[in-house]
């Protein structure tokens, strides 16, 4: 069944690359293929609602996951395998930047309390994600955070829009926070991987208090 999937998915990019124009040189071949979105991708539940509101819109989205505030190692193994296996079975086409944790703590060793901390990680993730895109011709880029009623939507909006101007790309903004709870509950009934806490050691710490585990 993998197998299956994966050479579908695979002939799916075939097909678009043989229908670009042939007069497009093979720097710029991928900026041809048009409507392309890069969605910052923090998790596979969030990931759902985002996808299914840009398919129906026609535009055609890619996922970028740069996440290297996750701690700790085993808990960006599990939602990335959650991605990959979620993206396999929707023929979605996904990049991994390399996991570099300190690039988190550098950019937060002075800001380490929220909501400072949580500003600095998601205009750091975001400015990735734009520069990728546009690096690789993408027609924008978005992130699934705008999916979670946990985070601040006017601050991530704010740094998308603050971003792509700095950055030379359109930040795509949409409020995705009315399919969170039925994507989530969506997640679980299909046995995918639902975390318990944003991502950053910070956060984890904050949970284990709550929880009565510190």
């Amino acid at each position: 069944m993998f197998l299956k999937k994966k050479l579908k998915y695979l002939q799916k990019k075939i097909k678009t690359f043989l229908e670009i124009p042939k007069n497009v040189s093979p720097a710029n071949r991928k900026s041809a293929v048009k409507n392309r979105i890069l969605l910052h991708t923090c998790c596979a539940p969030c990931l759902i609602y985002p996808l299914e509101r840009l398919k129906k819109q026609n535009l055609q989205a890619a996922g970028f996951f740069y996440n290297p505030n996750i701690y700790p190692l085993d808990e960006y193994k599990k939602r990335r395998r959650a991605v990959v296996h979620f993206s396999v079975a929707d023929d979605l086409e996904i990049f991994y930047p390399e996991y570099i944790p300190s690039d988190f703590s550098y950019a937060v060793h002075e800001n380490k309390d929220k909501p400072a901390r949580c500003t600095v990680c998601w205009t750091m993730r975001l400015r990735k994600t734009a520069q990728f895109a546009k690096r690789n011709g993408f027609l924008g880029f978005s992130t699934t955070l705008l999916v979670s009623p946990y985070q601040d939507h006017g601050v991530l909006k704010k740094i998308g829009e603050n971003v792509g101007r700095e950055e030379g790309v359109p930040f795509y903004y949409e409020d995705f926070r009315a399919g969170f709870r039925e994507a989530h509950h969506q997640a679980k009934s299909q046995g995918m991987y639902c975390q318990n806490y944003c991502g950053c050691m910070y956060s984890y710490m904050e949970r284990c208090r709550k929880s009565g585990k510190l």
